[in-house]
């Protein structure tokens, strides 16, 4: 076979100059790659031209592409070449190869029915870094005569100037998805650090679940998505945001059925129009879906899940992929936080609930009881009365001890959830119960309540269990001024800002030092609420410098109806 010429002819060296000029201002692969057919019809006079490019293995073609065969005569032809008889020789020894009859070649046993007749052939290696990428096949020389010599030095130097050629385009892609690559990561960046803003210290699961939905949501451009958290053995959906989210809320997923085979905690799952429909066990309507496992500290807690990408395709290509698991790793997290956080509330409630039960009971063991067991004497004694009058000395005063009674059951009942906070509201309460305060004490009180919204209308009601802990924090305060700090002054101040409730108890009194505090100044009891509620709290008690309290306790609405 010839080598490299010498020279040229002029007229071709120009002609090759202009091609290898193209061809290296050309940064798209597929675009270099349609260049080189051209360029090689156009240098060597040829009908037929090919271009395989070996697979990652380099023992076959993973791609095909070809000039000069119309449509009609591809169809004819059925399957594209795989690599086998003359073009696998070029594959197994990658030197140039020419023929002026393909028939008379050991390795060839002729073309499928519908393949157009071919006779002369020349072909050559596209070598990179030396490795073959692919091969040059041309065929049929215009005119009916062989290829020649000058024929095959010109594919030669064509196929390294597209080797040059594919070599910067493979650049510039790589470059290209790099480019992206980082781009995804600044976006999944830029949205991990919003995530961060607008949780803050936020630690309500259900809030969390919110902002992660309608973040993902907008970060890939979804018509809706849906946290699903693991809860037993089971995903259940328990946040959505977007078209028709709500109504996939409590909707679960059980292990090995059909919807197990696209939404894991294992991996990712781009899901298409074909499997789509099984989300309707969802109660979600999807012409497409992107399944993203929420992943904390190597464990897997749930699933992110996008559906619908808004535009005419709904379908989620790589780019939409790496972006949601790069903000799933951080709202993975921040979900994980809040559930820990939940779930120590919910251990919290339970001893602080136990703690009340044990207190009822020694109120009424303590005084209820004795007060029945002396009302019960009072009865005896007026049954056994030697008279009529001594009667009802007995009985008047079983009369008072059964109002005293009441009336302590009446203050029991209170604790419990007092009339006033569900008849007129918190602040209304508060006022009723520095009424109390004031009508069995000497402690002049001044009162501050502003839940007022910003045009000065009353806004909704706050949460059940918001409004008790307002009210215990102002009792418990005020209790202790009372009994422990020898106050003649207290001040109240409840007031809601941007979302937090304030709540300030203050007063004038001894103060005391709260490290040597153990017992007997209800700060446990504060603490408790003040976390369940999900709030700070902080006391500044100072000996003779008087005693604040203060909690700041995020809002919570009652919920309608």
């Amino acid at each position: 076979m010839a080598t490299r010429p010498e020279a040229l002819e002029a007229i071709e060296l120009e002609r090759l100059l202009s091609v290898g000029r193209r061809l290296v201002s050309e940064l798209d692969l597929d675009s270099v790659l349609r260049d080189v057919l051209e360029a090689a019809r156009e240098l060597t006079g040829a009908r037929y031209a090919a271009l395989g490019v070996l697979d990652t293995e380099g023992s076959g073609l993973e791609r095909f592409l070809y000039v000069g065969i119309g449509e009609e005569e591809r169809r004819r032809i059925g399957q594209l070449p795989k690599g086998h008889g003359i073009l696998g020789e070029l594959i197994s020894d990658p030197r140039p190869l020419r023929l002026d009859r393909i028939g008379d070649h050991p390795h060839s046993y002729g073309f499928p029915a519908g393949h157009p007749e071919m006779t002369t052939f020349v072909g050559v290696p596209i070598m990179i870094r030396g490795e073959v990428y692919g091969n040059v096949y041309l065929t049929e020389k215009q005119g009916g005569g062989p290829f020649t010599e000058a024929d095959e030095h010109l594919l030669v130097v064509l196929a390294e100037w597209g080797a040059v050629a594919v070599k910067n385009a493979r650049a510039h892609e790589e470059l290209r998805r790099g480019r992206a690559d980082l781009e995804r990561l600044v976006q999944g960046l830029q949205a991990t650090a919003s995530l961060s803003r607008e949780l803050g210290g936020e630690s309500d699961l259900g809030r969390v679940l919110e902002l992660v939905t309608k973040r993902a949501r907008a970060l890939v451009g979804a018509r809706s998505s849906y946290v699903l958290l693991l809860e037993g053995p089971e995903l259940v959906v328990r946040g959505a945001a977007g078209e028709g989210g709500s109504r996939s809320l409590g909707r679960g997923i059980a292990p090995g059925g059909e919807l197990a085979a696209f939404i894991g905690l294992e991996s990712s799952q781009r899901i298409g129009p074909a499997a789509a429909g099984a989300l309707q066990g969802l109660r979600i309507d999807a012409g497409a879906a992107l399944s993203v496992p929420l992943r904390s500290r190597g464990q897997g807690i749930g699933v992110l899940l996008v559906v619908d990408r808004q535009g005419p395709d709904p379908s989620f290509a790589s780019e939409q992929q790496l972006t949601l698991e790069s903000f799933a790793t951080s709202a993975a997290h921040a979900i994980s936080a809040a559930h820990a956080i939940e779930d120590e509330k919910s251990k919290l409630a339970i001893a602080s609930s136990e703690r009340e039960r044990g207190r009822w009971a020694r109120e009424l063991h303590d005084e209820t009881l004795q007060e029945l067991g002396a009302l019960r004497i009072m009865q005896e004694n007026a049954i056994r009365a030697r008279s009529l009058e001594e009667a009802r000395d007995f009985l008047a005063l079983a009369n008072e001890q059964v109002e005293r009674t009441v009336s302590g059951l009446h203050g029991l009942i209170a604790e419990l959830r007092p009339a006033a906070l569900d008849q007129l509201g918190i602040a209304a309460a508060i006022d009723s119960l520095i009424d109390r305060f004031a009508s069995r004490s000497d402690l002049r009180f001044e009162v501050d309540v502003d839940l007022a919204n910003g045009d000065g209308t009353v806004g909704p009601r706050y949460a059940p269990e918001l409004e008790s802990t307002i009210y215990r924090l102002v009792q418990e305060g005020l209790t202790n001024a009372i009994k422990h700090a020898d106050a003649s002054r207290a001040r109240v101040a409840v007031e809601e800002r941007d979302g937090v409730v304030t709540v300030r108890v203050e007063d004038d009194g001894n103060g005391f030092d709260l490290t040597s505090v153990k017992r007997g100044f209800g700060l446990t009891g504060m603490r408790e609420r003040v976390e369940i509620a999900g709030g700070d709290l902080a006391i500044e008690g100072r000996e003779g410098g008087g005693t604040l309290v203060r909690a700041k306790l995020p809002v919570r609405l009652a919920e309608p109806g």
